[in-house]
């Protein structure tokens, strides 16, 4: 391999990597979004007839569900990350 094709796999690399970076945390922000906002906020009159924990679903998902789905995408953001850098060989040690 030249050392110009080097250059342009480590770029094409580096835009994958990227690309699919972005991908994972757009999907990430729209889960939160549609977690924390429109079930929290928007569909809570939808939600007020279904009961867990003894309150409605709305009020659930404002006050406690949002916060626990926050923490799953962190965990999950932080596991599909490690096995992206593994992919594209980028790991930590």
């Amino acid at each position: 391999m030249t050392d110009q094709s080097i250059r342009t796999k480590a770029a094409e690399d580096g835009t994958g990597y990227w690309s699919a970076n972005i991908r994972i945390i757009t999907i990430s922000l729209i889960i939160w979004a549609l977690v924390s906002f429109g079930f929290g906020i928007l569909l809570r009159p939808v939600l007020a007839g279904i009961e867990v924990g003894g309150t409605d679903l709305g009020f659930w998902f404002a006050q406690q569900g949002s916060i626990l789905v926050f923490l799953g995408l962190i965990f999950f953001y932080a596991w599909r990350m490690n096995k992206l850098d593994r992919e594209y060989g980028v790991e930590e040690d």
